[in-house]
């Protein structure tokens, strides 16, 4: 079952490749309809895409805590918390220094909030309302969560 998923996300993943093909295909050699279809197909190939991606989330339970976090909004409340540092608002892949995701702002509980479980040398940090996923060998962050604390 698990492989039958993978294949059916990694085919996903290429129907946008393809529709952006036909696209310049008919940028071409095409006229203004086939341009307009082509398109639409484009525009339609990456909102499935999305959706995919939000269902899969929602299946492995990465968006789990979002219900959660409205029922317990003390929980996730901002509190007395401040950064030495400005705000940053970073994205899943780039390198950040050592400062940004010292122990001092490792979540130390990342169920109590619902977060996915950390594996390997990956942790949760708090950065101001954000919490971000980051490998703490390469520091690069592998995902986040904008907005999570109130």
């Amino acid at each position: 079952m698990r492989k039958l998923i993978i294949m059916g996300l990694m085919a996903a993943t290429m129907l946008p490749v393809a529709e952006q093909r036909d696209l310049d295909r008919a940028y071409r050699y095409g006229d203004q309809r086939d341009i307009r279809r082509e398109q639409r197909d484009v525009r339609e190939a990456r909102q499935e895409l999305r959706e995919d991606r939000f269902d899969r989330d929602r299946a492995w339970g990465r968006n789990d805590w979002r219900g959660y976090r409205n029922t317990h909004r003390d929980l996730y409340g901002r509190g007395n918390w401040n950064a030495p540092f400005r705000y940053n608002n970073f994205r899943a892949g780039v390198r950040i220094a050592p400062g940004f995701y010292g122990s001092r702002y490792f979540i130390a509980d990342p169920w109590r909030y619902r977060l996915p479980p950390a594996r390997g040398f990956n942790r949760w940090v708090r950065h101001y309302n954000d919490v971000l996923l980051i490998d703490t060998r390469r520091g690069v962050v592998v995902d986040v969560y904008r907005g999570f604390f109130f």
